[in-house]
């Protein structure tokens, strides 16, 4: 068998590969490339909730953050009919604000760190865009915390891109040896 030959089988394995790789991950990198933009664009886009500013500019007149999250909680539950399960508070003291996000919904409530008042209550898309993004919604629709689902995804897609790039590389690369096998004298 000539080495055109062999380059020639290896370029038909690659492009095999490539093509199965290629329809088996088309919609997630797709949804994955979606995603992204839009993360990367989610404040021009409004896909994250304006930024409050507090009335009061003394940051010494700071009511404790932990009534800033049980005035969350309560509206959550009793305003909203939501989960009060927080996930995380985001405080913004240059703000004079505390953002509460939560673990079962995307909500997000402002608190005002002076007086307590409920500044703003807004959905977070960005956070359901993010969990799309990297398989989490899985995990989310399950209510589970282990990210299993997150991960595994992860890693398939990744591992999928890796070996796209790395076929696709031997699909530029081995017709150039062959081109190289054919110029040869007494190819």
């Amino acid at each position: 068998m000539s080495k055109i030959s062999q380059v020639a089988g290896k370029a038909r394995i690659y492009r095999r590969i490539h093509k199965w790789i290629s329809i088996v991950l088309v919609f997630f990198l797709v949804v994955i490339g979606i995603t992204a933009i839009l993360l990367a664009w989610k404040k021009e886009f409004g896909l994250i909730p304006k930024t409050q500013t507090s009335k009061v500019e003394s940051p010494s007149n700071w009511i404790p953050l932990e009534r800033m999250m049980e005035i969350g909680q309560t509206f959550a539950r009793d305003s909203l009919g939501k989960s009060d399960l927080i996930d995380r508070v985001d405080v913004r003291p240059d703000k004079g604000i505390a953002k509460i996000v939560f673990k079962r919904h995307f909500t997000e409530i402002q608190v005002d760190g002076y007086s307590g008042e409920i500044l703003s209550v807004s959905q977070r898309n960005s956070d359901l865009i993010e969990k799309i993004h990297d398989g989490s919604i899985f995990d989310f629709l399950m209510v589970s915390d282990a990210e299993i689902s997150k991960i595994t995804y992860s890693t398939l897609t990744s591992t999928g891109l890796l070996l796209l790039c790395f076929t696709g590389f031997f699909l530029w690369y081995l017709p150039r040896i062959i081109k190289k096998f054919k110029k040869r004298p007494g190819s």
